[in-house]
């Protein structure tokens, strides 16, 4: 019972990293047009978590399991496998500052953890990236992989579905009929990559890619990303 109240905690999706500021490229489809409806929207979550699976969510796995045994070097090399493979400003910006976030809170919350030392260090070298510091802070407090990889898939799919609740005429029952669905994709997505190294991450979404570019030059927006 403990690891799954820890789990519920920090993978709640208002845990205070700062996920709320972000869309993750829904807005930037609400204006061009690409998401209008609920059908769309869900296609739109689909592809979010498509593409987080197959490269942060390698990155929740790479980091979990460093932490296991105590690997700095190895959590470091996720954190830059996520930061090199961040092409757009924006979602850069996601990346670290919500891996900050987790990270200060983490030591804050749970105590001496590998984040303390990453938090130390990204200062002058690789900074803490979002899914590498879930992985770890996961491990360490004894939730396992595919748990950690679940409540990671979650978190992107409620940031979108969030978002979506203030940017179109979608409400609160339409957003969890969506989630609910999306989330059953989960498993699935977890035997996918669960052998993938961080040589294999990927997040080829060319679509997604361009409405991220063009949001972030952008006046007028709510969202940061």
């Amino acid at each position: 019972m403990g690891e799954t109240l820890k789990l519920l905690q920090f993978g709640d999706s208002v845990f205070p990293v700062g996920a709320f500021s972000f869309s993750n490229g829904l807005e930037m489809a609400v204006q061009h047009g690409v998401v209008h409806d609920r059908t769309t929207l869900q296609d739109f979550v689909r592809t979010v978590t498509r593409l987080a699976a197959t490269g942060d969510g390698v990155a929740v796995l790479a980091g979990h399991r460093a932490a296991g045994v105590g690997d700095l070097d190895r959590i470091r090399q996720a954190d830059e496998a996520v930061h090199l493979r961040k092409i757009n400003e924006e979602m850069r910006t996601m990346s670290v500052r919500m891996g900050r976030k987790l990270a200060e809170a983490a030591t804050r919350i749970v105590g001496e953890t590998l984040l303390r030392k990453r938090i130390d260090e990204s200062a002058s070298g690789v900074p803490v990236t979002y899914p590498v510091a879930l992985g770890v802070v996961f491990a360490d407090l004894g939730v396992d992989e595919q748990d950690a990889f679940a409540a990671h898939q979650y978190g992107a799919a409620s940031t979108v579905l969030s978002a979506a609740i203030r940017l179109m005429p979608v409400d609160h029952l339409d957003a969890q009929s969506i989630l609910f669905a999306v989330n059953e994709r989960v498993p699935d997505d977890y035997r996918e990559v669960r052998t993938a190294s961080l040589d294999d991450m990927q997040t080829f979404g060319p679509h997604a890619d361009v409405l991220a570019a063009a949001h972030q030059h952008v006046h007028v927006r709510m969202f940061m990303s």
